[in-house]
């Protein structure tokens, strides 16, 4: 396919390759994806195995490099090599492990407001009380326990209100509560405010609970993508059927 896809799309890549290379060492090529579209305002779950292409793909999505090859579209506009920073901020990324700043909780959450020049209040306070975490708020971040530092970055990505929120499997090695608050957060403010959400995780049981759409990736290839219950429930390709009834072993 070639062209600029219209919207509704969020994201359209077309014949995207990613490819890096090492001294002495032959390139390596992690992602491969022919065609693939985000629609916007959708949640996405990019499933599949640890060395997948799945933190690859977010990394593009999050225009922290461009692709080796293929071209990137966002809202209907190509993306280029160097994005402005209008459009960089118009997507947020919450991580596996988020890096607490020096400070209170409440600095934490207003940082990225502060970068942009905006005032930190009355959407600080209620970010942390979305979260259930006011009464931390002058906590020293880096006191928290893992739960909560999850909680912390994703008010800080929440309260920019980003057009996009990209999830780099947010709620590994949590226990169950904090699961269901992030879990819960997420869907709320996506359909609240129509926020397109890409959650990559290796966890079926949690892209099944979340998604209105899903993707497996494997090997860097895309395998297959589509509306959840057709994804999960009548599943086109073998490997995806696998995979999502916990018969694929890697």
């Amino acid at each position: 396919m070639s062209g600029s896809p219209p919207p509704p799309w969020q994201y359209a890549l077309r014949g995207v390759q990613q490819t890096y290379t090492a001294p002495g060492a032959p390139p390596r090529r992690v992602l491969d994806v022919d065609a693939l579209d985000v629609p916007a305002g959708a949640l996405l779950a990019v499933v599949g195995p640890s060395g997948a292409g799945k933190s690859t793909l977010l990394r593009l999505l999050n225009f922290l490099e461009p692709p080796s090859a293929g071209a990137l579209f966002f809202a209907g506009r190509p993306v280029p090599a160097a994005p402005p920073l209008s459009l960089v901020r118009r997507v947020t990324t919450v991580f596996q492990r988020p890096v607490m700043l020096t400070g209170s909780v409440w600095d934490n959450v207003a940082y990225g407001l502060r970068l942009r020049g905006l005032p930190a209040e009355p959407a600080v306070s209620a970010a942390l009380e979305r979260v259930g975490l006011a009464g931390l708020a002058r906590q020293p971040a880096v006191r928290l326990s893992g739960g909560e530092a999850q909680r912390v970055a994703l008010a800080r990505a929440l309260v920019l209100q980003p057009e996009v929120l990209l999830l780099d499997e947010p709620t590994a090695n949590l226990d169950p509560y904090n699961v269901g608050v992030i879990e819960d957060l997420v869907r709320a403010d996506q359909v609240e405010r129509g926020t397109t959400v890409v959650l990559v995780t290796h966890n079926v049981f949690q892209a099944r609970r979340m998604a209105g759409h899903a993707a497996l990736l494997l090997g860097g290839r895309l395998i297959e993508t589509g509306p959840a219950p057709q994804f999960f429930g009548r599943p086109a390709d073998p490997r995806t059927a696998a995979f999502v009834r916990g018969e694929m072993v890697y």
